[in-house]
Order: C-alpha cells, then structure tokens, then sequence
C-alpha cells in the first residue's frame, strides 16, 4: 500500500457489507470455540528454537478450515484463503515462540472465572488465537470479495529473546512477491499501537584466564573482576533523554568456587534505543569499557593475563511507522468507530524488521487482557475479546480493499 495514498474503500462502505456485518457477529457467536483453541495451542510446547511442534499444528489447523498453508524454511507458517495469487500481499502475523513453556497440559489451566492460566497464554497465546478467529470468520462467509486472497496469515517463528526476529527476517527477505504491509498480533489489550520500533543490541562478553587457587596462585589475571570492572565502568555511561537509550546487565556467570581463581567468567549486555545511531554509539562505548578492563587487570597481573571476547546475540533494528501512513488512519479510523482510545507507543516487536526496512507496520493486541507475562503466573482474560478482534478484521477490511 504505497504511503502517499488514501484509503480507496471507506469504513462506512465496509460496515455496509452482508459479509462483514456477518463476520463481526460471528466473532462475538463463537466466544466458547475461540477460547477453546486458544487454550488447545497453548498447551503445545513451543520456546524459542523449538516451535516446529506448535507450527505443524497450525498448519493443519489452517488447512482444516479450508486454507492453504505451509512451513517455509525458517519454520514459518504461512497460510491463506486461497492458494497465494500475484500479490501483492498483506499480511497479519503472530509470533510462535515462547519465553517459558508448559512442563504439562495441565500447566494450562482455565480459572473458575473464566480466566486462562500459564505460560505464553497471552504473550503470544492471544494473537496465535486471533489468527485462527480471524481465518475461520472469514471462511465461513459464503461469498467474500476477490481482494482477501492478498491477505496472508502467518504464524511466525523466533520472535522471543534470542530468537533475535529470525522468523520476520527471513519472510521480510524471501517473501516473492513481497509483503507490502504488516499488521503484527502481539499479546492482548486495545489500548496501544505499536508505531515506533525500539531496536536493541544485545552481546555476550567473555573474559578468560589461567585460573588457580586463591591463596597459592593470587596475582593471576582475575576474568570476574576484570568483567566487574568492564561493567562498572560501561553501566557509569550518562544516557541521553532524547533520543532515550538504556543499558542492562541481565546475565552474569563465572567461576567454580569460593576459594578458586576463575579461569573464565561472561556476561550478557543489553542496549536498547529508538535510534540506531545511538545503538551504536554505545556498542562503542562497550568495546571500549571492555578493553579498558582487561588492560587494567593485566597491569595489576603478576602471572597469567586475562583475554576478553565480545559477541553479538542479538540486533534488533529501530525504525517508525510515517506519521501519514495510510496503515495508521485505517486503524485510527476503525478505533474512532469502535470508540476504543489508543495511544501510539515504542516498542520491541516483529514490526522492527518491516519498519526498518521503510515497510508499513504496525503492533496492536488481539483484545482481552493479560498479564505477568515470561512468568510461570501469565494469565489472559477473555473478556472483550471480541472487541479487539473486530478491530482487526475491520482494519484488514481497509487494508485488503485499498492494496488492489
């Protein structure tokens, strides 16, 4: 959908449609099966790395509802109302992969109050969910206009953690025709559209040594303290408000005893901004906090010397969505009708790829609310999902009609 135009097919126009009204009613009929599936692909198994089992049944859910679908080789689901024309393509995505995963079934619970409990039940159970509403609502129509074969639904891999948005990156790189606009579920809610990626650098720092005993080999190089020392002087980095930046130390491990020399010990950093130059700026800044603190602990050395190694785990690229993006009036357009209040925000979401890449997309919720989310007590209430899930279908309504 090229950024200099207006939508060619008004709300008004749509909410006229048999088939849409249809469509917003079923997603309010079929609460009980929709909640039902929900729970059904949470309780299969699927961390980061390991969603194959998870993707397999989303195949063959989407082709039991009437769809063609397949894994692409990165492990992507990719599916659609009819086999894929020409394009070009829009697709609606949610991401897979998990930060915790059930140990058992029963990990996966429905509360007496309707609420559902474990791990990934939101974060990403609610969008996974809205995918298969959105396909069967749609594929229960008897009749629907030529212009949904552009739509694409995609259940995609690696967005989690390190999974460093490998799934996004290979469909953004591989998809022939292209994907022109990306509409990402993300957990639950209605309140928020996510327009500014917010990128991220992440490393592991490793320092190494010859090791010893405490008290016979003292005056060997130290790894722990010359990485206590790379941290202290990198976490003493003044940060800027504007562009916003921030550091964190989240992993730290080394060492095998009290009274032993370390021969190694490591660390993960992490660095977050909405700007990439920043990012890189304080990439900088760590290289240099790094080598700083092995010269420091090599100067104080009297026997064996420390070396340090910097590896990169991670780089999610900032980018935003243009303030004048046909994608963003479609669902300012469709909130001001639902009469939902929603405020634009920065985050870190499978849209980082598209939007780096100057692809329209967008990040929202799929409805209901959640939280605790990367804990073993996430919850997801159903309550309102519908509400978020009209939003969606009538924002894809726009955006199917006005790619032709």
């Amino acid at each position: 959908m090229a950024a200099n135009l207006v939508p060619a097919i008004s709300l008004h126009e749509v909410l006229q449609s048999l088939e849409a009204r249809d469509a917003l009613q079923w997603f309010t009929r079929e609460k009980q099966w929709i909640n039902e599936i929900h729970q059904q692909l949470c309780r299969i198994p699927a961390p980061t790395f390991l969603e194959q089992q998870r993707a397999e049944w989303f195949a063959a859910q989407f082709r039991s509802l009437g769809c063609a679908a397949q894994l692409d080789r990165s492990g992507n689901v990719i599916a659609a109302l009819k086999p894929p024309g020409e394009g070009p393509f829009i697709a609606v995505t949610a991401h897979l992969d998990t930060v915790l995963a059930p140990r058992s079934k029963e990990d996966i619970a429905v509360a007496p109050d309707g609420k559902l409990l474990g791990p990934g039940v939101s974060d990403n159970g609610a969008g996974l969910a809205a995918l298969l509403a959105l396909a069967k609502a749609l594929k229960s129509q008897s009749r629907l206009p030529s212009a949904w074969e552009r739509l694409l639904f995609v259940a995609n891999v690696g967005e989690e953690g390190e999974g460093n948005l490998s799934g996004m990156r290979s469909l953004c790189k591989s998809a022939a025709p292209p994907i022109e606009t990306f509409l990402v579920l993300d957990g639950a809610a209605t309140d928020h559209i996510t327009v500014q990626a917010l990128g991220s650098r992440r490393y592991e720092v490793t320092f190494t040594g010859p090791g010893g005993h405490s008290w016979s080999d003292f005056g060997v190089g130290n790894p722990v303290h010359a990485l206590a020392r790379a941290i202290s002087l990198f976490s003493d980095t003044k940060l800027p408000q504007n562009p916003r930046a921030t550091i964190n130390v989240g992993v730290i491990e080394g060492g095998t005893g009290i009274n032993a020399i370390p021969a190694q010990a490591r660390a993960k950093f992490d660095i977050r901004s909405e700007s990439n130059e920043k990012m890189e700026e304080l990439v900088a800044v760590l290289h240099a906090a790094v080598e700083r603190a092995q010269v420091i602990e090599n100067e104080r050395a009297t026997g064996g010397k420390v070396n340090s190694r910097l590896k990169e785990i991670g780089s999610r690229p900032a980018g935003r969505l243009p303030e004048n993006s046909p994608l963003l009036a479609a669902l300012r357009a469709v909130d001001a009708h639902l009469g939902i209040r929603s405020r634009l925000e920065s985050a870190s979401t499978d849209a980082n790829v598209p939007l780096s890449l100057g692809i329209p997309a967008v990040s929202i919720g799929a409805g209901g609310q959640g939280g605790g989310a990367h804990t073993q007590h996430e919850w997801f209430n159903p309550e309102g999902r519908d509400l978020g899930l009209k939003r969606i279908f009538l924002t894809l309504c726009l955006l199917v009609q006005d790619a032709l």
